[in-house]
């Protein structure tokens, strides 16, 4: 007896339930997506090899460029308004609450004390790192990071703050320590050093120790 013969159908898939979560699922991610904060200036990291991850805490930025230029991000805006509260307070600059706001909405910090107000005169299309001469710290006799590291202490008032040193890995070692001699004026004992990281080599020692958990 022969079988019988089923017809058959063309296979007919409604892709439309399918694009539509693939586009939510690209909407969300567009939306809900961190930027990563403007540098103040270009800079070239040494390599290094790190097995434990930074610590996401809002940082504090000091960055040091080839020719010495410090520039200091602060990534919270309350507490850059702080500093900058502060900064004024105790060397008289005579900003007025209008100029520290606006000083608030620049994306970084490098001149001088003495030339901060003057500085907000430099239009936001200008206003890069080349433009400015850096916070002073070429020499141990006029060093205003300790300065400004003095008001970031007061901001954060004895709380956790991720402080972060990053420099290019062709600047000298005396601008390395004279940031670092502003840091311990001011009890600052802790920091990480920005680097590019590389992977653990197999089988060395840091390969071989447990991860520390997060």
């Amino acid at each position: 007896m022969a079988r019988p013969k089923i017809p058959r159908k063309s296979t007919n898939i409604d892709m439309t339930a399918m694009c539509d979560v693939a586009f939510l699922l690209l909407t969300f991610f567009i939306l809900a997506t961190e930027f990563k904060p403007e540098q103040a200036v270009a800079v070239t990291t040494p390599t290094s090899v790190q097995k434990d991850p930074v610590p996401p805490e809002e940082g504090v930025l000091v960055s040091i460029s080839p020719d010495g230029k410090v520039f200091l991000n602060i990534q919270n805006p309350e507490r850059r308004q702080a500093v900058l509260e502060d900064l004024n307070k105790r060397k008289s600059l005579g900003m007025s609450d209008a100029e520290i706001a606006k000083a608030n909405a620049l994306p970084f910090f490098g001149a001088p004390v003495t030339q901060l107000k003057s500085s907000l005169s430099v239009p936001a299309d200008k206003y890069i790192s080349a433009s400015f001469p850096g916070i002073p710290a070429k020499d141990s006799a006029n060093n205003e990071v300790t300065e400004w590291m003095q008001s970031v202490v007061a901001a954060y008032k004895g709380e956790k703050m991720n402080l972060l040193l990053k420099g290019d890995m062709n600047s000298k070692y005396p601008y390395f320590k004279n940031v670092i001699t502003a840091f311990k004026k001011n009890n600052l004992m802790k920091f990480q050093m920005v680097t590019n990281p590389e992977n653990v080599p197999t089988g060395t020692e840091l390969f071989l120790t447990p991860r520390k958990k997060t």
